[in-house]
């Protein structure tokens, strides 16, 4: 409390007017949370008013109680120091602070001292608590976007997609950054607080905490919880009992909640679309422009080699050992804006961060930043991870069949499997934007080999000429739940009838390639005329497939095709991803912040057996935390269930809300209502 003896009477930190000056009023009207670089005012009242030749000084802290101390000038100083101006007015003082556009982000405290003429310490204010963010708005500060439409959406936007599916059947997820929801901005600062380098030394990292390369790096070590007191864990095979299944987060906030609540416990289960947006909406809160990116067929060189290796048996089995080579059906990452000054010119604007736990970067899990321009032109030397990147987006698929003696065969190479659409939410609404030119040079391209060359890599060939034989797979959509048919075909190029063996098999899979069981298999004995064509059709039936299809929903048809009176070996491979039913949600009320509305959400179970232990998920910023919603116990087939729950609106603008529901042999339905909230003083 003020001394009613003395001259202070309280200090107001001007929250509504700074944060809408700071473009945090999203965020919070109740605490003060402004950008660096950018001027903020603070109000001292007094009882009286101040003494003649008595000053003000102005003293922050940063960190722990030894963190950071900063003595802020009373003079006008340059744009690398902390200084105020004030205006006397009766028995008030009005504070105008700046800040250097370079100082650490962080939560500050902020103490008022006011000094007699020979300097001593007379009176202090209480310390009042402000959040110095990252801003994207000033020149100065190494994260300026000079766009304002981009700005918008890489850090205001609290709703986003992700993408997922496959490079030729793209789909969309709608994902719930919340950056600006309750206390998700000290949520960010815990994660931080929470590192290996801020446990170790927390003065050194609180200094760091300036340059937005350490701060993102650090948040794409801490996301993943695999070396540290990160957020999220990652599981791919299918278990999820003691944890959330990846495919019901709707959105960053839960999980973040859920770690904080938990005592920094990391939180069960997440896989790539999952840490990419966690890290999404923790790097738009601390004011780094950021967007989720997906590369599909991205690769995961194991060894290096910038190959993907791939080992089969005869019998079409896989034979390799050890870590395996990879080729992800799509991967998410996110890109971060911001100057490098810790590489030579050229290397600033979108860097390459990767929170999913693949690879070790010196000694953590972590990826980037990596700029992207690196990428494209090869320097794979340069920091962080670049050859890993390259690799993801570049990497040439070798397949080779290994036999019962241990000689090995290349039966085929592909290198344009590798790194296509990739994809990012577009700034001018809900649709795909293909950046695939920031990554890579057109494929087949001169200036592509350029590149490959400067990279180091060997460019890789397949040994011998082209055979007469040619293999094709094709097939109609596919559905979760029906029956479908996957055509192969082997073309005889050549001018003599050519007699050759076939096997053909279908295996449910991972988006990230691990195998779930075999679906069906056929081995076929076949002849095929000259500058003819043999057709073999498999019939995928749910009988078959519906007990081991994996939660994403793929399955993998191989097919193996070789020449009886010739060495060579055709192999192919596509992965057909099954279509999914959607949810229908209907929202009914006026859009007023406070005021009741209803959601109405609606679904038909689309398989030919029963669901049980559904559960729908629902959440939307600045509609409703995340909520859950139980189904009936059975939904038999084709069974329609309808549920519905109430909510008030907190915040007005264009919000998205985003349900799920997940079941024991159907998961990651999803369905989406968009509406426009009002606020209360607009509406009549």
């Amino acid at each position: 409390m003020a001394d009613q003896n003395g001259v202070f009477m309280g200090m107001d930190l001007r929250c509504q007017v700074n944060n809408h000056a700071h473009r945090t009023g999203e965020m919070d009207l109740e605490r003060l949370l402004v950008r660096r670089g950018q001027s903020f005012s603070l109000a001292l009242q007094c009882f009286t008013p101040l003494p003649p030749n008595h000053k003000l000084a102005m003293i922050l802290h940063l960190g722990k109680e030894s963190g950071v101390v900063v003595k802020v000038l009373d003079a006008r100083a340059g744009s690398d120091k902390w200084w105020f101006r004030q205006q006397r007015a009766q028995n008030e003082v009005l504070l105008t602070v700046h800040s250097p556009a370079d100082t650490p982000v962080g939560i500050y405290s902020v103490t008022l001292l006011l000094l007699s003429p020979d300097g001593h310490i007379l009176e202090q204010t209480t310390p009042e608590t402000f959040y110095l963010l990252f801003n994207p708005w000033c020149k100065a500060d190494s994260v300026y976007l000079p766009d304002e439409e981009l700005l918008e959406e890489y850090i205001l936007n609290e709703n986003g997609l992700l993408y997922q599916g496959s490079w030729d059947q793209i789909s969309s997820l709608p994902w719930n950054f919340g950056q600006f929801e309750q206390d998700v901005v000290d949520i960010c600062f815990e994660i931080l607080n929470n590192s290996p380098a801020a446990l170790k030394n927390p003065e050194i990292d609180t200094a760091n905490r300036a340059d937005p390369v350490y701060v993102s790096r650090t948040i794409t070590a801490m996301v993943n919880a695999n070396d540290d007191r990160g957020v999220v864990l990652g599981r791919w095979d299918g278990k999820y009992d003691d944890g959330v299944s990846p495919t019901r987060w709707t959105g960053s906030v839960a999980i973040l909640r859920r770690w904080r609540e938990a005592g920094a416990q990391r939180v069960r289960y997440g896989q790539c679309w999952v840490f990419s947006g966690v890290a999404c909406t923790v790097l738009r809160c601390l004011g780094i422009p950021t967007r989720p990116v997906t590369n599909y067929s991205s690769a995961h060189d194991t060894d290096g080699n910038l190959n993907v290796d791939y080992l089969y048996d005869e019998q079409l089995e896989s034979v390799s050992e050890g870590r395996k080579d990879m080729i992800w059906n799509y991967h998410c990452w996110v890109e971060s804006w911001m100057d490098r000054e810790d590489l030579p010119k050229g290397y600033d604007g979108w860097q390459a961060l990767d929170p999913t736990p693949q690879e070790r970067s010196d000694g953590v899990y972590c990826c980037g930043p990596c700029p992207v321009k690196a990428v494209r032109d090869g320097d794979v030397g340069m920091k962080y991870d670049a050859a890993f990147v390259f690799s993801e987006v570049n990497a040439d698929l070798v397949t080779w069949i290994v036999y019962p003696d241990g000689q090995r065969s290349q039966v085929s190479l592909n290198q344009k499997t590798v790194g296509r659409n990739i994809s990012t939410k577009s700034v001018y609404g809900d649709y795909r934007e293909d950046i695939t030119k920031h990554y890579k040079y057109p494929e087949g391209s001169v200036k592509e080999r350029e590149v490959y060359e400067k990279a180091g890599r060997r460019i890789t060939q397949l040994n011998g000429a082209p055979g007469q034989l040619e293999l094709k797979i094709k097939h109609a959509q596919a559905i979760l739940g029906t029956d479908f048919d996957v055509i192969v075909e082997v073309h005889n190029v050549g001018g003599e009838d050519t007699p050759a063996q076939l096997t053909v098999t279908s295996n449910a899979v991972t988006y990230n390639s691990l195998h779930r069981g075999e679906c069906q298999r056929r081995t076929a004995s076949l002849t095929v005329p000259a500058q003819k064509a043999h057709k073999e059709v498999m019939r995928l039936r749910y009988d078959h497939y519906g007990a081991c299809v994996s939660e994403h929903n793929l399955i993998r048809v191989t097919a193996l095709l070789q020449a009886s009176s010739q060495p060579d070996v055709i192999l192919q491979e596509v992965n057909i991803p099954l279509s999914m039913p959607q949810l229908h949600v209907k929202v009914v009320g006026d859009a007023v912040v406070s005021r009741k509305l209803i959601a109405h959400i609606s679904f038909t179970n689309p398989l030919p057996i029963t669901l049980r232990g559904g559960m729908f998920t629902v959440e939307g910023a600045g509609l409703t935390a995340p909520r859950e919603l139980q189904a009936p116990a059975n939904i038999g087939p084709g069974e329609d269930v309808k549920v519905k729950l109430s909510f008030k609106p907190t915040r007005a603008g264009l919000r998205k809300l985003m349900v799920d529901f997940d079941a024991d042999r159907l998961r990651d339905v999803k369905g989406i209502a968009t509406l426009i909230v009002r606020d209360r003083l607009t509406v009549n």
